[in-house]
């Protein structure tokens, strides 16, 4: 096979698994029920004037299923990490208890649920745009190849599609199993 060839199907097989990468981190922070301190991973605390993830200011664990604390490493930070939660807008009422924050997960109704399993939706939709995407390019630059035959060219293709059809098919049992762990009470 043509090296310029092998070069673009590797290109495309790596953006492919970016967006399923992308896909996957999209989904951890779509919370599904129990507690997870991944539900905090877009939290953002101003940190002497610098906004700072709250996973370098504090450490996050959870008690239980229903229960994430949030031990500071400075007890000046507890009041910004409550603001941080607060401004996130994640649907938690963090509590202070002058050593760390506390924050109760309520359990998600049928409609939340419902809520989120469209959001994942939305997310597995922009995952495979993405694969498409790198479809659509892969092929352009295919058709570019001027040393190539007409043959190699098709054969390309079909293997840009095969890789498409593998990736699609990937992106809908991450999605089958978020679904099923979202509805799952």
């Amino acid at each position: 096979m043509n090296d310029e060839i092998q070069f673009i199907l590797d290109a495309t097989n790596e953006s492919m698994e970016a967006a399923i990468a992308h896909l996957v981190k999209q989904l951890a922070n779509i919370r599904a029920g129990k507690a997870s301190p991944s539900m905090l991973g877009s939290v953002m605390v101003d940190y002497y004037g610098t906004q700072t993830p709250l996973t370098q200011v504090a450490n996050v664990n959870t008690l239980d299923g229903r229960t994430i604390t949030v031990q500071p490493w400075e007890k000046s930070m507890l009041q910004e990490i409550e603001r941080g939660i607060m401004m996130a807008n994640l649907g938690f009422n963090p509590m202070n208890n002058g050593e760390t924050v506390i924050i109760n997960v309520p359990p998600l109704t049928e409609e939340r649920r419902r809520d989120l399993a469209k959001q994942a939706k939305a997310e597995t939709e922009d995952a495979k745009v993405g694969v498409r995407n790198a479809r659509k390019d892969a092929n352009n630059d295919i058709k570019k190849i001027e040393d190539a035959s007409e043959d190699v060219k098709k054969n390309a293709e079909i293997d840009v599609q095969n890789l498409t059809d593998k990736h699609i098919k990937h992106i809908d049992d991450i999605f089958d199993s978020k679904e099923k762990e979202i509805m799952t009470v």
